[in-house]
């Protein structure tokens, strides 16, 4: 039915490039010209002697989810350096219709690397009932710069995921898993890998299930609701940062008899996907996925990091199980073009790949860009606390060029012929958008067919991305 309903689009479409009917809207970017339109575009007829480039065919992969960033407490901190018409601005070009538009953003359940400091919801030795269970820091950090985002689109959905227990939970009893002066973890009580930091007892997993119980009603009651669940951030990490080391073994235990029933009882709402997984071995995730007992909850798999080798493998296991790119790779502060191209390539290797949807991290930071444990990153906005102004850098503009065009519910298109640097979708309302990079520091020419009766002939610019809405 799908395939009969494309294939009836793209004829459509063929009698309206015959019709010279057809709408094209470009939008284009680059270094010296950002967000800019262009009409550099002619509708040829298909000739066997000179062919397209690449192809958009009929045949429909995944349908979108959604693009979003990451909530962290230094992101809110750095907007509040502008003033409120200045951050409202902000606001509104990451989740506003005219902005990027996001649509399905992460937020740390306690402290990520970016908090502005360790914390956990109860840091209260043996409170196994989470009577001490509180989520006032948020208050002051997290659950305001959600609300503010909320309220430019309140169709917003939120996932969350955890980057350390409690630390009474875990073995060696601290947020991390690598000493370093900057921790205060000492070496003899590092983590390697293969270890399973958490404490395996039955106690501390039924408090550890019930301490995300207790995070999705908090924040329900502070007027949010939580759509999704990973239980760990990067388990396969070993850093200074706030981390956890799971295996297989372990994650599968605690997901398929205290998480999934957990939740399965009291928040029946909110789905459970499997990560953030950060390894390159497909066999690791697939192990916990197609367990019994955990399987049966989980809905998706995220993925980031070490982990875009594996993509391919687990879409091809299966299709009906959800796949998100949970985080770009964060750079390291430079904010430059090149970033923007690498982001770029990521964005074409998870989605082509087969995922549904794909989250940047920092969304905005102050102009240094350090984490609170020493890693300098980039951002889609940096905030300037002297001249307390924002600008947007060149990944803004990458993300634009997917966010803006796609919403929820497109499907990706399957492509082929020189198609390493670009993507094809499929809107709700029937129409395309290709997004396509040109990296050459030359003007590249590149023709693009839906059917094998027109060809749709576009000249990129260097060192260009672009987008093509074709109606």
């Amino acid at each position: 039915m799908v395939k009969t309903k494309l294939l009836s689009t793209l004829i459509c479409l063929s009698a309206a490039l015959q019709s010279g009917a057809l709408e094209v809207d470009w939008t284009y970017s680059t270094p010296d010209a950002k967000w800019q339109k262009s009409t550099e575009f002619e509708v040829i007829p298909y000739d066997r002697h000179n062919p397209y480039d690449v192809m958009v065919t009929p045949y429909a992969e995944q349908t979108m989810l959604g693009f979003g960033g990451c909530f962290a407490e230094l992101g809110w901190d750095a907007l509040n350096v502008l003033n409120t018409r200045e951050r409202a601005g902000v606001l509104n070009q990451l989740f506003g219709a005219d902005g990027l538009n996001l649509a399905f953003c992460r937020t740390p359940i306690g402290a990520n690397d970016f908090a502005r400091n360790w914390y956990s919801y109860n840091e209260i030795d043996g409170d196994f009932a989470m009577k001490k269970f509180s989520v006032a820091r948020d208050k002051k950090g997290l659950i305001p710069y959600i609300k503010a985002a909320l309220k430019v689109n309140p169709a917003l959905k939120l996932w969350g995921s955890p980057w350390s227990p409690p630390t009474w939970m875990k073995t060696n009893h601290h947020y991390s898993n690598k000493a370093a002066s900057i921790n205060g973890l000492k070496p003899e009580n590092e983590m390697h890998p293969g270890d399973d930091q958490f404490i395996e007892k039955d106690e501390y997993f039924k408090a550890y299930a019930l301490y995300f119980s207790k995070y999705l009603t908090a924040y329900k009651k502070n007027g949010i609701n939580i759509n999704m669940i990973m239980f760990q951030n990067e388990p396969y990490t070993i850093n200074v940062w706030p981390n956890c080391s799971w295996t297989p073994r372990l994650m599968k235990k605690f997901v398929g008899s205290y998480l999934g029933p957990e939740l399965a009882k009291n928040h029946k709402n909110v789905d459970i996907w499997h990560g953030t997984m950060n390894t390159g071995k497909v066999g690791e995730v697939l192990e916990v996925v197609t367990d019994p007992a955990a399987g049966k909850y989980i809905k998706g798999v995220g993925i980031q990091w070490e982990g875009h080798e594996i993509v391919k493998d687990v879409y091809r296991h299966n299709h009906k199980l959800g796949l998100m790119c949970t985080e770009n790779e964060c750079g390291n502060g430079s904010n430059d073009w090149s970033a923007a191209e690498h982001t770029f390539d990521h964005i074409h290797s998870y989605v082509g790949d087969g995922c549904g949807a794909y989250m940047y991290f920092n969304m905005v930071l102050g102009e240094t860009g350090m984490s609170s444990w020493g890693w300098k990153q980039n951002s889609l906005v940096v905030v300037d606390s002297k001249s307390k102004t924002a600008s947007f850098t060149p990944e803004f503009y990458v993300m634009k060029h997917f966010s803006h065009f796609v919403p929820v519910g497109s499907v990706k298109m399957k492509t082929m012929g020189n198609d390493e640097h670009m993507l094809a979708f499929k809107k709700a309302d029937g129409s395309f958008v290709i997004v396509i990079a040109n990296k050459s520091k030359h003007e590249r020419k590149v023709n693009i067919t839906l059917d094998y009766t027109n060809v749709l002939s576009v000249k990129l610019k260097a060192k260009s991305f672009n987008t093509l809405v074709i109606k």
